[in-house]
């Protein structure tokens, strides 16, 4: 699977550069993440849970942080295991400074196995892409400072 896109993130290019890399914020913003811990500057672990299709799938996978050039680009590779399958890839990551914030570019490059598999590219490729959607709307509204529309009402 094969995925790019451009997101304008509301904040400063080393803002966003500072909450890609705090596990606290990518908590937050990965759609059914339930933890992630810091090993270095350039590992972490992470536990997801996702939805794909009738498959609901939970994967325990390792992430590294490779060719760093802060606060303008890297590139991010993993692999996650689980009952369902198997999933591995990665992605490169550019920020660049616009007018009204900070353009996030990624090209992805990932392959699943196991159960997910047989689920088909086509449905494995919609559910990445409203993954992504729900992680940038998330994200920029965290780093941005934008209130969920669930907090603008508590308010």
């Amino acid at each position: 699977m094969k995925m790019s896109g451009e997101e304008i993130i509301p904040a400063s290019r080393e803002a966003v550069w500072k909450a890609l890399n705090d596990p606290d914020i990518l908590k937050q913003a990965i759609p059914g993440c339930e933890a992630i811990t810091k090993h270095s500057d350039t590992e972490l672990e992470a536990k997801v849970m996702v939805k794909v299709g009738p498959v609901k799938a939970s994967f325990t996978g390792n992430v590294n942080l490779t060719d760093l050039n802060p606060p303008a680009s890297y590139r991010i590779s993993g692999e996650g295991k689980g009952i369902a399958g198997l999933a591995n890839g990665g992605a490169d990551v550019r920020l660049e400074e616009v007018e009204g914030g900070t353009k996030l570019s990624y090209d992805v490059d990932a392959q699943v196995g196991g159960k997910l598999a047989m689920l088909g590219s086509r449905l494995i490729d919609s559910t990445a892409r409203s993954l992504a959607t729900q992680f940038f709307d998330k994200f920029a509204k965290i780093v941005g400072g934008v209130p969920d529309e669930e907090e603008a009402k508590e308010a």
